[in-house]
């Protein structure tokens, strides 16, 4: 996770405004100014650990003074009631921290763990897990390091890093092979070094793609059978990735058919988070 990205540091900034507002008026009304106290986090729920250092970025954020003791990394295996932190000083400072914590931690590691359960699925075959661009708005960052946590590849960040040319491309400039054409001018008259990605639809759409030229050929919603064929006939003189109603239930048989990648949308967008919780000791 790089910490210095703008884009980071204006969404804490926008998380703390959004939670704080005026004041922690909870806090300020039932606990005397300036008292110490303790509170640690506890898992509620087995899975894969995501998001420390961006609760120790928070809690930083929020009150310097604040001390925190980690016992676990990003990535770490955690079980029902493993201590992942402590953190002591301001009680009003920890209260304040608490739920941001929570909520981006709980996030994330959610995320985390699908992702490492979805690779271990296929960790027999040489196919990579990928996510996609359906994610949160404005958690993309966290979102997608949390994929990398579990194991998983990050597919583009952006519209702007990698040319994807999906249906709608296609159908409008008429034709996989002027899609491309012009993607490929366009690449040139400015400057820009991207791979270009072509979806296609059938078996007579990915020998269109072949023939363009492009980095990559997406299969789209194809059966595991189709793929067989697909990918026999790319002949590896590109890569491949497999997309569309892939499920944990049905993601081994389209590893197994030989495909360099998988892209899974619903490693971020219907995800559920892992349950911890900060209490006070």
């Amino acid at each position: 996770m790089d910490f210095t990205n703008p884009l980071f540091i204006q969404l804490i900034e926008l998380a703390i405004a959004e939670d704080i507002g005026d004041g922690d008026h909870s806090s300020i009304g039932a606990i005397p100014l300036g008292e110490q106290g303790k509170a640690r986090l506890i898992v509620k729920e087995s899975g894969v650990l995501c998001g420390v250092m961006v609760a120790k970025y928070i809690v930083n954020k929020i009150d310097p003074s604040l001390e925190m003791k980690i016992c676990y990394k990003d990535g770490d295996e955690v079980g029902v009631g493993d201590i992942i932190f402590t953190i002591s000083g301001r009680i009003h400072s920890i209260l304040q921290a608490e739920r941001l914590v929570l909520n981006f931690m709980q996030r994330m590691s959610g995320i985390s763990t699908y992702t490492k359960r979805l690779v271990d699925k296929i960790s027999h075959t040489s196919a990579q897990l990928l996510d996609t661009r359906k994610t949160t708005p404005g958690l993309r960052l966290m979102e997608k390091y949390a994929v990398t946590v579990g194991g998983g590849v990050n597919h583009r960040m952006g519209l702007y890093d990698m040319v994807m040319l999906k249906d709608n491309h296609n159908d409008y400039a008429g034709s996989i092979t002027s899609s491309v054409e012009r993607t490929k001018a366009y690449l040139k008259s400015t400057n820009r070094e991207i791979k270009i990605e072509v979806e296609t639809r059938n078996l007579d759409e990915v020998k269109e793609a072949l023939s363009a030229g492009v980095d990559r050929i997406m299969f789209d919603n194809f059966s595991p059978e189709e793929m067989v064929k697909a990918v026999q006939l790319v002949n590896k003189q590109c890569e491949t990735e497999a997309s569309g109603g892939i499920t944990e239930s049905t993601i081994q048989y389209y590893a197994e058919t030989g495909v360099d990648f998988i892209s899974v949308g619903a490693l971020t967008h219907s995800v559920s988070s892992l349950d911890l919780s900060l209490k006070q000791f």
